[in-house]
């Protein structure tokens, strides 16, 4: 194989300012949302007693399952030594902790009394999941940091030991991560529509298309800036391939998570409001995160787009990145409210009526802070992105790989 070298991104055009300065305007409407809500309190959101994590939350978790997967390249690159992936695999880095830090700033922006975080990082609960991904989520950080120190010192990456072992710690650690952050859904015994030890690998399985989606895109958007030709049309199609495989894991884990549920009588009920009777949230199962996030991405990519087709290769893969993404939040929006929607089953077989609404369907309508918000945790991981490949060389150049 030919020495890869890696780059800076030196050349800028109008374009890739835009892009820095459309993200930089997002993160300053969120901020701007954020302290709106700190002052206003969270009366002013859509949220309730009912709804208490809304549309943060949801951002929040789809880019932290994300960034796990965003690590995708570099694991197939450094533990399953497949080496047409080494050249995106500091790219791959880069991405993940780009992608987790966002999710987290809107995490903590989220909490309502961010300066508390402190409480949560000095004090354990080693009962809850949530003090378990304290752990997860800074350890990720780390290691996904010491792994990219492996494949940038010269001497590391010239024995390839270090960073190999570094990839392996890394994938094991990810995997961890999603299951952890899938657990905190499968832990809650109180929510019908969780409750399920499936949720570890669903969450999984969605981690690897959301973060190769993301990396598609960045890598789509970067071959666009640097006018070069940094994929390979079998790279695309290796991308395409890869597409293919993770919506059929996802699809395969979202029928047995409902199969599985719909075998147990006392959670026909949640069923049939998620799959049936929800409103929005059937919408948004059904449309949102089976059609435009899974089954579409899947036709497109396999089908639709190559030599002859209806997209090539690039614009195909493109086009499944964006629906894959689309899906993703619809899948996480139908998780996290659909679920809080539902009413708790304080006394199974039996009527509840009181004054506090139970078991009655909670309403729940994004307001716009919650929306910028949100969004701003993308932007904050995009921006960091941009910049990171602007200072430091994480560009390949010169690719010839061979197997």
């Amino acid at each position: 194989m030919a020495r890869i070298t890696f780059q800076k991104l030196e050349d800028h055009s109008t374009f890739f300012w835009g892009l820095l300065a459309a993200h930089a305007a997002v993160i300053a409407l969120g901020l701007g949302a954020f302290l709106y809500m700190e002052h206003h309190g969270h009366i002013v959101t859509g949220m309730n007693n009912a709804i208490v994590w809304g549309t943060p939350h949801v951002f929040a978790v789809f880019l932290i399952v994300a960034a796990s997967g965003a690590l995708n390249v570099a694991s197939i690159s450094s533990v399953f030594n497949n080496l047409a992936y080494k050249p995106f695999a500091r790219l791959s880095g880069v991405l993940a902790i780009a992608l987790l830090v966002g999710g987290l700033t809107v995490l903590v922006l989220d909490l309502g009394r961010p300066e508390r975080l402190t409480v949560a990082m000095t004090t354990y609960n080693f009962k809850s999941i949530f003090a378990w991904n304290i752990y997860l989520y800074t350890g990720f950080l780390i290691i996904v940091a010491a792994y990219l120190f492996t494949m940038m010192d010269r001497g590391m990456a010239k024995s390839g030991k270090a960073t190999k072992t570094m990839g392996w710690l890394a994938f094991t650690w990810r995997l961890a991560l999603t299951t952890g952050t899938g657990s905190i859904f499968g832990f809650l015994a109180a929510r019908e529509a969780y409750d399920s030890a499936i949720m570890a690998p669903l969450f999984i399985a969605a981690s690897f298309l959301y973060g190769l989606a993301f990396t598609v895109l960045v890598l789509l958007t970067v071959c666009r800036e640097t006018r070069q030709q940094l994929m390979s049309e079998e790279m695309v199609t290796k991308f395409r391939n890869l597409i293919v495989i993770f919506a059929l894991a996802v699809l395969y884990f979202t029928t047995v998570k409902h199969l599985t549920a719909l075998y147990a009588s006392e959670h026909h009920g949640v069923e049939a409001f998620i799959l049936r009777d929800g409103g929005i949230y059937t919408f948004l199962f059904w449309v949102g995160h089976v059609l435009v996030g899974n089954v579409m991405p899947l036709l497109i990519a396999a089908f639709l787009s190559g030599d002859g087709r209806m997209f090539s290769g690039r614009q195909g893969l493109a086009i499944a990145s964006v629906l894959a993404l689309f899906g993703g939040l619809a899948f996480i929006y139908v998780t996290i409210i659909g679920g809080q929607a539902y009413p708790l089953e304080l006394l199974p077989g039996m009527d509840v009526k009181s004054s506090f609404l139970d078991g009655e369907v909670a309403s729940y309508a994004p307001s716009l802070p919650e929306v910028l918000l949100g969004l701003a945790g993308i932007s904050i991981a995009m921006l960091a992105t941009g910049i990171a490949l602007k200072v430091m060389p994480f560009l390949p150049t010169g690719i010839e790989t061979e197997g």
